[in-house]
């Protein structure tokens, strides 16, 4: 029996053509206040130093901003880092904060895959879902901890 959750991200390849699109398109007040699912966090890798620009979808929680990501970058919000976030057609300096703990990433992605529902939620969360049914809270528990699944947290800077 498959898991309640897989990660589900489009080949790597296409991921080559599409992500320099959506920074560009992100970029531009028109058309990125339009694409509010999705936003580009811009940060310096905390030990290379190296600037990076990664498109993201953009999940809204209780008035905060979140993505929800199983990917090594997200080590650079370790420790609370500054990015520049691209979302809805604006530009804002906020505060990345990284979210490890299994319990709080769950509750997290449980919450937000249910206001979206399973079907949207499996397409811009980048996970499928057994059955296409939103996985209980104890399925993402185990999801985040089998899978690596982190949040980070937006906040804007002071």
């Amino acid at each position: 029996m498959p898991e309640a959750v897989e990660i589900s991200h489009p080949p790597e390849a296409l991921l080559g053509i599409v992500n320099p699109a959506m920074r560009l398109v992100l970029r531009t007040p028109g058309l990125g206040s339009r694409l509010k699912v999705f936003m580009v966090v811009n940060f310096t890798g905390r030990k290379t130093g190296r600037r990076f620009s990664v498109p993201v979808s953009a999940h809204h929680l209780d008035g905060d901003l979140y993505a929800l990501i199983n990917a090594g970058w997200k080590h650079n919000f370790a420790d609370g880092a500054p990015a520049e976030v691209q979302h809805a057609g604006k530009t804002t300096a906020m505060r990345g904060q990284l979210i490890k703990e299994p319990a709080t990433v769950a509750d997290i992605a449980h919450r937000v895959a249910t206001g979206y529902g399973a079907k949207k939620a499996q397409s811009t969360m980048g996970l499928k879902f057994r059955d296409n049914v939103v996985p209980s809270l104890e399925e993402f528990t185990a999801a985040a901890k089998r899978l690596g699944i982190a949040a980070i947290k937006f906040t804007p800077a002071t």
